[in-house]
């Protein structure tokens, strides 16, 4: 597996990012009630070094990898980006009933497409935490991630390894949904792809997005209980209800930043 880009100096001028929730930067909410995330914060870094820098994120929350490639694959191959990221095939892998040799279909059709339109193809397999929902998936997205593998060593993509990260999987990294990484997950998901296009780590011992954080006293069975509850009522049952349906949550939603244009701090 191709984790870190060969390169010492990495002149990107570009960044467009295709995806799901994940990209788009849920649950990373800023104080206007919009979202950030990785991509963004990656965005901001790259624009730091380099004068013009131009960003595109066309992720949308609940997209599939079959909506991922209508609406999105087509529009990032046209900008001529220098850095394209693809993160999809996860909310497809969280349905009952997945045919995960569609997935793999769609997916390898997307990298076809998009990795000749860039400089850098960037994938990754995406973090996962602990707990008894998970572990029902566990072997699709297993399954997934090594698609991702192949795919990535066939068309000169590099993977950035979240998965096997395991300070990822602290449930302190994530929401009260238990689907999306907090600020600080997403801070250190931007971190690892920073390092993985070849600039220098943010930390002086270059791993510092893998390193756990500090332990704390496990929560009491009264908390976890209340927690459990809250999780059910406020996203898991909402979540059910959206598959049985067939809607999605960001249906008639748009991409956050649909066209290539220069990077403008929002702060």
């Amino acid at each position: 597996m191709q984790t870190n880009a060969a390169r010492t100096h990495a002149p990107f001028t570009s960044l467009v990012a295709v995806g799901d929730s994940f990209t788009e930067g849920m649950s990373d909410l800023l104080p206007d009630g919009s979202y950030r995330g990785w991509a963004d914060l990656l965005a901001a870094r790259m624009a730091a070094r380099t004068p013009g820098f131009r960003y595109a994120n066309l992720a949308v929350r609940g997209k599939l990898i079959g909506q991922i490639v209508d609406e999105q694959v087509g529009p990032a191959a046209a900008m001529g980006a220098d850095v394209i990221t693809l993160v999809g095939g996860l909310n497809d892998a969280l349905r009952p009933n997945c045919d995960m040799g569609r997935v793999h279909a769609l997916l390898t059709e997307a990298v076809e497409r998009l990795a000749p339109a860039c400089k850098q193809l960037v994938l990754m397999r995406s973090p996962g935490r602990e707990g008894p929902f998970m572990v029902r998936f566990r072997p699709r997205m297993e399954e997934l991630f090594t698609a991702i593998e192949d795919l990535a060593e066939r068309h000169g993509a590099v993977v950035v390894d979240l998965y096997g990260a395991p300070a990822l999987g602290d449930p302190r990294m994530w929401d009260v949904d238990r689907l999306h990484l907090t600020a600080e997950g997403h801070r250190r998901v931007a971190e690892a792809v920073w390092q993985t296009l070849g600039y220098e780590a943010e930390s002086a011992e270059g791993t510092g997005w893998r390193t756990p954080m500090p332990p704390t006293p496990p929560p009491g069975w009264t908390a976890r209980r209340t927690a459990d509850a809250r999780f059910a009522r406020q996203y898991l049952l909402p979540w059910i209800g959206r598959r049985l349906t067939g809607r999605s949550s960001g249906d008639g939603l748009a991409p956050k930043r649909a066209e290539l244009l220069p990077y403008e701090d929002p702060a």
